[in-house]
């Protein structure tokens, strides 16, 4: 199916991104896991080389080509480690298009433009200790005062949130209309009355920078109202396919390396005299685990190929997501269990893959949130 979606210069773009990949980002995976950050020299570095804004219009910076950002998210896993994959990916694939998609132009020059260069990290605010795939239950608040707006309220799990310079924040502007009174802002991070709260501890995803933010008597100016008012709950809902699109590309890619590496080390590995590998139980293993792959492979690209077209694929997202995050669990867990007592131990890249995978069910809506949707758009509700 690659055939008829990717173009000759999308498979040498993969290639290079891939050498750059591993070449300056895998090397430093240990050290950025210990650290709890990415630096922002990563983001400028990518910026430099055009890796930010790829899909991006040229007016701003960028490539213009959305397929070539889809090779990236399918790459990142090769950098050794879900928490730099989730950072940059937070800030190019998630927050970012809420500014090009309904953005002013005053907006998109003020964001988008030192984005794609690296110089600022953007992150999405939307998530709320009480509110997480109900959306429309989240309290922060934006009340109008003159012609500024004062936030008030808090959000958790945010990726980007304890280091970002500007934020996409969901805020409910008319509480009485519940999802219908939901707005978009993008606000600096630097405005008083910001302020990250804790800077979270993860079980994987340990080079991300997740924050869990407040505001009080935040205020904003006018202009920093992203798209209509109350409108911001259908701009969130028009936002999802992306985002699941490229968690769907990042898990079937992590999936693909966890068992190349498995298969690798399970035809070196020893036992009874022979490689593990000659066993049938292993080469079942990994027959099965080719066979997922590849379905999930396909299911991704054909959701891709639906959205690249500008189709809003709304059920085939869902599945992708739902089927390729799943596989990926799977996948990097038998993997584990074909290293045995090695794959337990962290200097196997398999273990860091272990904790680093587990997010993938849960973030960007839920396995029970994509099941909902199928089950709606198959009529079976």
């Amino acid at each position: 199916m690659s055939e008829d979606l990717f173009t000759p210069e999308h498979e040498i773009f993969r290639q290079t991104i891939r050498q750059f990949i591993e070449n300056e980002l895998a090397p430093h995976a240990e050290e950025w896991e210990e650290a709890g950050e990415v630096p922002r020299e990563v983001f400028l570095r990518m910026g430099e080389l055009g890796y930010l804004g790829m899909r991006y219009p040229e007016k701003y910076g960028g490539g213009g080509d959305l397929l070539a950002e889809a090779v990236l998210h399918e790459e990142m896993c090769r950098c050794r480690s879900g928490g730099v994959a989730a950072d940059i990916g937070a800030h190019i694939a998630i927050a970012m298009p809420h500014i090009l998609t309904y953005g002013t132009e005053e907006q998109k020059e003020k964001y988008l433009i030192p984005g794609i260069k690296g110089e600022k990290i953007g992150c999405l605010a939307i998530t709320e200790p009480d509110a997480g795939s109900d959306v429309a239950s989240i309290k922060t608040r934006a009340v109008r005062d003159g012609d500024d707006w004062v936030i008030n309220g808090s959000k958790t799990f945010i990726t980007n949130g304890a280091r970002c310079d500007f934020m996409v924040l969901a805020a409910k502007t008319d509480p009485d209309k519940g999802h219908a009174g939901i707005s978009m802002f993008v606000v600096d991070t630097d405005n008083p009355g910001f302020s990250v709260t804790k800077k979270l501890n993860k079980l994987g995803w340990r080079a991300s920078s997740t924050g869990e933010l407040a505001f009080t008597d935040m205020r904003v100016p006018g202009d920093a109202l992203l798209g209509e008012l109350n409108r911001g709950f259908y701009q969130i809902m028009g936002m999802f396919a992306w985002e699941r699109i490229t968690m769907a590309l990042g898990a079937i890619g992590a999936a693909q390396l966890a068992m190349d590496s498995a298969l690798a080390y399970a035809k070196e590995r020893k036992a009874f005299g022979r490689s593990i590998s000659s066993f049938q139980v292993i080469a079942h293993y990994f027959a099965e685990m080719a066979t997922q792959i590849e379905a999930g492979r396909r299911l991704v690209y054909h959701a891709l190929k639906l959205y690249a077209r500008g189709e809003n694929p709304i059920k085939e997202v869902a599945m992708a997501k739902l089927f390729c995050c799943r596989v990926a669990c799977d996948v990097v867990n038998q993997c584990l269990q074909i290293y045995g007592g090695y794959g337990y131990m962290e200097e196997y890249d398999v273990a860091r893959a272990y904790r680093d995978i587990r997010i993938m069910p849960i973030g960007g809506g839920t396995d029970e949130i994509m099941r909902e949707i199928i089950s709606r758009a198959i009529g079976v509700r």
